[in-house]
């Protein structure tokens, strides 16, 4: 069993891939009018990097709840380049208001998983396992929004067809568990457990066209079995929390 560590990326998530891989893909006028996000937490900090590293305005609505570390975190990356505007009670009036501030203001809204450059740039985790690993058996993967388990899924199966791809959604958010019953998108009522990045409401619509192209299967993890793995993972690299 092997682990990709994108724990070790320079803003400590593969979302920077995603942010990167679109926004360094519009064009010069599209940079000069600037880029928006709604995030608290990897995707903004991805975002903000992005920015700096492209020399562009970005403006990242946050809800007001978010951790103060998560702030200086994210604005240590954009050092200098990007405006934090805290409001809204949940990431629900976050975005919406970040929404509206893009149409506004003639902006460009950078989506944290369901955009198709989005999903590329997260793709580029599949590619690398595929080439270190071209006789890999198995990738499993974990399912938020959709957008790193359905650009792995997408380059995996391009690569090594015989590989089989399983996602991993948690019982608290079995997002795409519930899709792929349905075969559509579903909204769940609440989330919230451990894995709280994976705490998507609801699959992207463009993702899930993905999952169901090349997933092969989805399984479901609950906080015990999780909990276990994280200490023992960390017990393993001799972290200390």
């Amino acid at each position: 069993v092997y682990l990709k560590r994108e724990d070790m990326q320079i803003v400590r998530s593969y979302k920077l891939r995603g942010a990167y891989n679109m926004i360094s893909q519009l064009s010069a006028e599209q940079h000069s009018r600037g880029v928006v996000c709604a995030s608290a937490g990897n995707h903004a900090q991805g975002f903000a990097y992005s920015c700096k590293k492209i020399n562009i305005k970005g403006v990242i609505f946050m809800p007001r709840i978010t951790p103060r570390q998560k702030i200086k975190q994210t604005e240590m990356f954009g050092d200098g380049n990007i405006e934090i505007i805290l409001i809204g009670d949940t990431f629900d009036d976050c975005l919406k208001e970040a929404l509206a501030y893009t149409e506004a203001n003639g902006m460009t809204f950078v989506p944290p998983f369901d955009n198709l450059e989005v999903i590329a740039g997260q793709g580029t985790v599949g590619l690398e396992i595929a080439e270190d690993m071209p006789d890999v058996a198995a990738v499993l993967v974990p399912v938020g929004g959709g957008g790193l388990s359905a650009g792995v899924a997408t380059a995996i199966k391009l690569m090594v067809p015989g590989a089989r791809m399983i996602g991993v959604d948690p019982v608290s958010a079995p997002k795409l568990f519930r899709a792929r019953e349905k075969g559509a998108p579903v909204r769940l009522d609440a989330t919230g457990g451990l894995a709280d990045g994976l705490q998507a409401s609801e699959i992207g619509t463009r993702t899930f066209r993905h999952h169901q192209a090349y997933i092969d299967d989805v399984v479901l993890v609950d906080d015990v079995p999780l909990a276990a793995a994280m200490r023992h993972l960390l017990d393993r690299l001799k972290v200390v929390v």
